[in-house]
């Protein structure tokens, strides 16, 4: 696997890879767990190259504990992606990707507005604007989104659309631990007893028949519930337990 710090010489790289061959990207940011596991493998399998990245976008966090607060673990992601096959890595400093000092920005004025969007302000505008960038540094056939956060996959989706984008993007179904709890960095900073809790809140949300069975039930185990909403036929989740904000969803 190569690795990319400086974009510059990332072009130069991308400018010589064959037009024959078939690109799939996996952007992250780090903290790498079996969900991206996953969809760095379905990338290798559908595609001749696979490119990853890592970097924790700052515009996306609406706290500043909450980026400060991110598990950084590059050593052990950069051995997980050589290990599963990605052939280059690019891992950016924020000064080189914002080099406009974020004039720029990606903005959708309705889908981003609401669940994530109305408890985390400018959440999406970060996550649409550093996609974009990305996009346009790797030029992929085919990008991959855990649906996990099923939102951003399909504000992604339908910002490519939007811009007549010649990105395939595509979704992984949630990978769950045993207990039924999704997957997540966040998941890193959950005491014992917070993952115990956790745990019991997924299998709530997985096993109730309705939002408000759901939210009582929750309620009871004292926890907290930013939203529980049902949009599109997919319910969308979000909780607190202790400084830890986790997100889940299911089709229903």
């Amino acid at each position: 696997m190569q690795i990319y710090h400086d974009i510059a010489e990332w072009r130069e790289v991308r400018r010589n890879i064959p037009d024959n061959l078939t690109i799939g990207f996996v952007p992250t940011m780090g903290n790498l767990h079996l969900g991206h596991g996953a969809l760095v493998s379905k990338s290798t399998c559908e595609n001749d190259i696979t490119v990853a990245s890592i970097f924790i976008n700052r515009m996306q966090f609406n706290q500043v504990d909450d980026y400060n607060n991110y598990p950084r673990t590059l050593d052990k992601d950069i051995e997980l992606l050589e290990k599963i096959g990605v052939n280059y890595c690019l891992i950016p400093n924020e000064q080189e990707m914002y080099h406009d000092d974020y004039r720029f920005q990606i903005h959708e004025t309705e889908f981003s507005k609401k669940l994530e969007g109305e408890f985390r302000p400018g959440h999406f505008n970060g996550v649409l604007s550093v996609v974009m960038k990305f996009f346009n540094l790797v030029k992929p056939h085919r990008s991959y989104f855990g649906e996990k956060d099923y939102q951003q996959y399909q504000l992604i989706k339908d910002m490519c659309d939007a811009y007549f984008m010649d990105i395939e993007v595509k979704s992984l179904e949630t990978i769950r631990e045993a207990s039924g709890l999704a997957y997540s960095s966040r998941n890193n900073r959950l005491t014992v007893v917070e993952k115990q809790i956790a745990e019991q809140y997924a299998s709530i949300f997985l096993t109730c028949h309705t939002c408000e069975e759901t939210m009582q039930k929750l309620q009871e185990i004292g926890i907290h519930v930013d939203y529980i909403q049902d949009y599109n036929h997919r319910r969308y989740i979000a909780v607190k337990i202790g400084d830890v904000r986790l997100i889940d969803n299911k089709k229903i």
